[in-house]
């Protein structure tokens, strides 16, 4: 009876209940270790390995309202996602993901077990999209939203970084991964994950994704091909990007950089076009490769590098970019 009452005692405190000492011994056994930490967590710094004397480096936040909304992400979906998109972005540099740093800021009425779950998330993602990749440090503080920051380390492995300024007129455009679906489940969760005043509602986003589970797995807790983007630079890739913003959100960046067009071929965008080139959140990976090079496994042909220098065009016309713009459209509602 005892160990039950303590185990009630336990799920029902939050951070304002035990101090951030007992909040860490309580979530460092939860997180994944790097293989490639030297010294972890524990000091006022981790080291870690960089084997060819480069790293690479990259960040990125989620925001209670704007990124995400509780009454539809659970706190492993939380986690496993704040992974996944910054393993992607280190993949998109044809690097391979080696160590975490991660940030969490909650209001001080948070139960310590959605922190728990969130590092659960953490972890089963590192362990499923990137074995060896685990979280090294990171920080505690409170905050009036719910808030994650990680920062992302990857290893090139003697390779050069694949940018987004190589692409090259003629060179073939090719994707890893979903295309339009995490903008479809986002637009599910809109339409049926909230109750009548148009509020989030949980129980009726658990309905949702018993009935859309695909597409809204696609929205919350991302699979992007890590494994494709060291493939991509070993075959040649010119320029490479995480599809995070939408299709042609993220084509024109590389347009830009690298001053050429990007000219899509609408069969290749499946049957909803405006669904794949202006939804976010996919977190595929987009490159471009010399024409006579054979494309690694899990890219596909999507089109062609033109000379339209800036031009994301569809069948040789030019295309109104959309997508996700963290400064647009956001209501203010937190859910």
């Amino acid at each position: 009876m005892m160990i039950a009452a303590d185990e009630s005692t336990r799920s029902t405190e939050t951070l304002n209940d035990v101090s951030e000492i007992a909040v860490l011994e309580r979530l460092f056994p939860r997180l994944p270790a790097s293989s490639a930490q030297l010294l972890g967590p524990g000091d006022d710094a981790a080291v870690v390995a960089a084997p060819d004397g480069r790293f690479v480096v990259t960040t990125d936040m989620m925001i209670q309202g704007p990124d995400f909304r509780l009454a539809w992400s659970t706190p492993h979906d939380l986690g496993w996602k704040a992974a996944a998109t910054n393993l992607s972005d280190v993949a998109a540099m044809g690097a391979r993901p080696t160590a975490l740093v991660v940030a969490i800021a909650a209001p001080p009425s948070t139960p310590v077990s959605v922190l728990e779950g969130i590092a659960d998330g953490l972890r089963e993602c590192c362990e499923a999209l990137a074995p060896g990749c685990g979280v090294v440090g990171g920080d505690l503080s409170a905050s009036d939203a719910l808030t994650l920051a990680v920062t992302a380390f990857g290893d090139l492995e003697g390779r050069d970084p694949v940018r987004r300024s190589g692409a090259r007129v003629g060179d073939v455009v090719a994707l890893a991964g979903r295309l339009g679906e995490a903008g479809l489940g986002l637009e599910l969760l809109f339409r049926f994950g909230v109750d009548d005043g148009g509020v989030p509602d949980a129980e009726r986003a658990r309905a949702a994704k018993a009935q859309y589970p695909e597409q809204i797995a696609a929205q919350l807790t991302p699979v992007p091909p890590l494994e494709c983007g060291p493939a991509a630079a070993l075959a040649g890739a010119t320029a490479m990007l995480d599809v995070s913003d939408g299709l042609a959100i993220d084509a024109g960046r590389i347009a830009r950089a690298s001053g050429v067009g990007i000219n899509f071929v609408s069969g290749a965008l499946g049957a909803r076009v405006e669904v794949a080139l202006g939804g976010g959140e996919d977190h595929g990976l987009l490159a471009t490769f010399p024409p006579h090079v054979s494309l690694p496994d899990g890219f596909r042909a999507l089109g062609v590098v033109t000379a339209a220098a800036g031009e994301v065009l569809v069948d040789g016309e030019p295309h109104t970019q959309g997508g996700w713009d963290p400064y647009r459209g956001w209501d203010g509602a937190a859910g």
